[in-house]
């Protein structure tokens, strides 16, 4: 894919985002690769993608998070802590970001563009403790805007 085109989608992407959740914060892939390198106030990394995205790869250290807001209400013991939320491309995560953030939770953060934009920015992701160089793509559509060497092949493709 033309790289002026695909900057171009993924700035509409992260528009649409921004627009349709206003009041949730984001970060960035760099302003997040240097909070993990800091030894306090670490935040809770959440992957709200489905098992079957997170078994592929995942963040270090990200717990598998449901993205029902049902699942939250007795997690009251997090709403102090930072947490940095992400899917693949960022929707997903902002959804139940502001879900949070109407349910007390202050200290919660979109990751910008997530997982894809992590990946294609040559920061590392996981299997259990081993880096790996694949990310689900979610589906075939979405997938092109993650990097054509990242891409997990799926069975649809």
């Amino acid at each position: 894919m033309n790289r002026l085109f695909l900057n171009l989608l993924w700035f509409l992407v992260n528009q649409f985002i921004h627009l349709k959740f206003p009041q949730v914060k984001h970060i960035s892939s760099s302003e997040l690769a240097h909070w993990l390198n800091e030894d306090t106030d670490r935040p809770i990394l959440l992957d709200v993608r489905t098992a079957a995205e997170y078994q592929v790869s995942h963040l270090a250290e990200a717990q598998l998070a449901s993205g029902r807001v049902e699942d939250w209400r007795d997690r009251s013991d997090l709403q102090q802590r930072p947490i940095v939320l992400y899917c693949s491309v960022g929707y997903r995560s902002a959804r139940l970001a502001a879900k949070l953030q109407k349910m007390g939770f202050d200290r919660v953060w979109n990751l910008e563009g997530s997982i894809f934009a992590w990946a294609n920015q040559d920061y590392p992701v996981y299997q259990l403790n081993e880096r790996v160089y694949q990310v689900h793509p979610y589906n075939s559509q979405w997938g092109k805007l993650l990097h054509s060497d990242l891409r997990y092949k799926l069975s649809e493709d």
